[in-house]
């Protein structure tokens, strides 16, 4: 049992001492503009895997995005490989310096993001439903902007500090007027 306990709190230690900060990506370009990058209609594709690398699902995503006075409300729509439909409206709120809050429906709480350089780094805890029961997970997203129109997510979800799988989605900004 000791030994069982030893090797947790390693694995544990290992884990945590491998995060990069945000800032580690403050002179990377291009710089991401969160309201300039959803300011056109934004289509995404995307995929979930599972912790063993097996693809569970596809999907791709419909975003549309407002202003409603400082807010950023991002509203995605969601059409997954299995014909199921689901729907997020994210309100983005800035906090200054690069630091974003966000709340949506099915986020536990509020989400803390913050932008540097090229990068976002996105935290919070989402209701996720499964096979009839809903699990509340720890997601840490992180996006790079690749150029004007392409940006790349890559998220670890997690539950008690064990990751359960990965989203990897590609955002390209769709041609057309700017929202206003």
């Amino acid at each position: 049992m000791t030994r069982l306990l030893a090797l947790l709190a390693l694995a544990l230690s290992l884990t945590s001492c491998g995060s990069v900060d945000v800032d580690h990506y403050a002179n990377q370009q291009p710089s991401l503009d969160l309201v300039q990058f959803f300011s056109k209609p934004v289509k995404a594709w995307g995929i979930f895997q599972k912790r063993s690398g097996e693809v569970a699902k596809r999907f791709e995503v419909d975003v549309q995005s407002h202003r409603e006075g400082n807010n950023l409300i991002l509203d995605e729509r969601f059409l997954y490989s299995d014909g199921t439909r689901e729907r997020r409206v994210w309100t983005l709120t800035p906090q200054g310096d690069g630091h974003w809050r966000g709340r949506a429906g099915d986020v536990v709480g509020e989400a803390t993001g913050q932008v540097a350089g090229n990068a976002l780094r996105w935290r919070y805890r989402l209701s996720l439903p499964v096979d009839g029961s809903v699990y509340e997970v720890s997601m840490d997203d992180w996006m790079y902007l690749m150029d004007d129109d392409t940006l790349i997510n890559r998220t670890s979800m997690s539950k008690f500090g064990v990751e359960v799988g990965q989203v990897t989605l590609f955002f390209r900004r769709q041609a057309g007027a700017e929202h206003q």
